[in-house]
């Protein structure tokens, strides 16, 4: 375990953050808004897919950002249609466009460019690093925190916008409001659905930025199944925040942390089924613990 005091080992920590803190940001706001974002991990997958065929066929990081955008938002509102106006059942229809994207990808990759698995006959662009002056002159931390891809930055400063969104604007107001009383809100004026559409706007690009840097940060191809359930986890660590962006932060720290302790265990020899069960095993253990000791202040409240 010698690896916890390599700078390389806490380099990849933040770098598998960055993907699993979007998705926890994506599902943080929609449920705040008291819609349950199950369909993320099929939203992050049509952005990843979708932002290497833009920038594939065209060459373009931007055109790939915008298309990896347009598929992520357009995928969280039609969610929201089939649940708020057709009044479909929430987990069967996040389900169902989970599943549909899993297998509309594959078989959209393979039409489009004859790959049947992995985007390999596409020359996609992908984000930018970003050299920090300055921090990265620092010894041992400059190392660390220094030379990451954009997205990574991007995401721990959205985590710090979100915070902001939604304790100190009359908009974070109106969502908190329709997610905790929407019947209140509602005699007062709130329109409930259209808050619930606006934030699901805003998982949906967060989502996307997610998707994408699997695809054109993390690794520079699309692969099938390369989000990994990374959106499912995200339902368990936005509930350990509680609402929190910035306590997101930790949760999806957590996940991260375990999911580097897997790759670097995979030079061990071990057997790499068992190797990848580990970051789900350290959601599931805090998920556990996070769960009883919030279950034992709720006893307390009623005790006194």
């Amino acid at each position: 375990m010698g690896f916890f005091a390599s700078e390389n080992f806490w380099f990849m920590v933040l770098r598998c953050l960055t993907p699993i803190l979007f998705a926890t940001l994506a599902t943080l706001v929609a449920n705040t808004s008291g819609f349950y974002f199950l369909g993320i991990e099929g939203c992050m997958t049509v952005a990843a897919l979708f932002g290497v065929l833009g920038s594939g066929f065209t060459g373009s990081l931007i055109v790939g950002m915008l298309c990896g955008l347009a598929s992520g938002v357009l995928y969280s509102l039609l969610l929201g249609y089939f649940v708020m106006q057709l009044k479909a059942n929430t987990i069967i229809t996040g389900i169902a466009l989970n599943l549909a994207a899993a297998g509309g990808s594959e078989f959209l990759l393979y039409t489009l460019t004859g790959d049947k698995n992995a985007s390999n006959s596409l020359n996609s662009a992908a984000f930018p690093t970003l050299s920090i002056p300055v921090l990265r002159d620092i010894p041992v931390v400059g190392n660390v925190l220094s030379g990451h891809n954009i997205l990574t930055y991007a995401s721990l400063a959205a985590a710090i916008l979100l915070f902001i969104m939604l304790r100190y604007t009359s908009f974070g107001i109106k969502v908190r409001s329709v997610g905790e009383m929407p019947a209140a809100a509602e005699s007062v004026g709130i329109k409930v659905n259209r808050v619930r559409y606006q934030a699901l706007l805003i998982s949906g690009v967060l989502a996307a930025f997610g998707g994408m840097y699997l695809s054109m940060g993390y690794i520079n191809r699309f692969t099938t199944g390369m989000v990994a359930g990374r959106g499912y986890i995200s339902l368990a660590t936005q509930a350990m925040a509680g609402g929190n962006s910035l306590i997101g932060i930790v949760s999806s720290f957590l996940y991260a942390f375990g999911n580097s302790i897997a790759i670097q265990l995979q030079n061990l020899g071990l057997d790499p089924y068992l190797i990848t069960i580990i970051p789900y095993f350290f959601i599931i253990v805090f998920y556990v613990v996070f769960s009883l000791l919030q279950l034992r202040r709720e006893q307390m409240k009623l005790a006194v």
